[in-house]
């Protein structure tokens, strides 16, 4: 039985962690992106992630465009996700490992991100290709343009299909191949 309360609480921790970093991360991108502040979903965002960013921008200024606060929320609430799930499994982990895990997981998620964004904006654009405004779709459009632009100026449409995305696919998992795991390697060789 304990078995699988313990299961239950990774689920929780992971889950819960999970979804509000991921929350974060992506007001953090619409920030450096520069999307529409005004749009709905975007309000939704900033107003979920304000009550742990407000009192760290008091301390944690922003630098070059960056919002600095934000990612130190990121890495916090990374850390203490990670540790939750070690601890609970009956590992301790040293504060470098720790780190750089939580460095590495964040990179990771941020590709997947931009992976699933630009699926779901290549799979919407087969189905609904001249749909009106729609906020949420404008997001993924400020979200992916910054990665799809530079694609589509080196691999122009081809009869009128746009293969860019599948380059852009290719960049991103070898990102992910390359540099982030080598990370996470790294971070779960610091732990043991």
């Amino acid at each position: 039985m304990g078995g699988y309360v313990n299961n239950a609480g990774l689920f929780l921790v992971d889950t819960l962690f999970g979804l509000y970093i991921l929350v974060v991360l992506i007001r953090f991108l619409l920030q450096w992106l520069r999307a529409d502040v005004y749009n709905p979903v975007s309000r939704f965002i900033v107003t979920i992630t304000n009550p742990p960013l407000r009192p760290l921008r008091r301390f944690i200024p922003g630098i070059w465009g960056i919002d600095l606060a934000s990612v130190v929320l990121l890495l916090g609430l990374s850390m203490i996700k990670s540790w939750l799930l070690f601890a609970m499994i009956g590992q301790s982990i040293p504060l470098p490992g720790l780190l750089v895990y939580s460095i590495g997981e964040l990179l990771q998620l941020t590709v997947y991100v931009f992976i699933f964004t630009i699926l779901i904006r290549v799979v919407l654009s087969w189905i609904a290709p001249h749909q009106g405004y729609n906020p949420t779709l404008r997001l993924l459009y400020d979200l992916t343009e910054p990665i799809m632009a530079p694609a589509r100026r080196l691999i122009p449409p081809i009869a009128a299909l746009d293969i860019s995305p599948i380059v852009v696919f290719i960049f991103l998992y070898l990102t992910l191949i390359l540099i982030v795991q080598p990370i996470l390697d790294f971070g779960v060789g610091l732990i043991r």
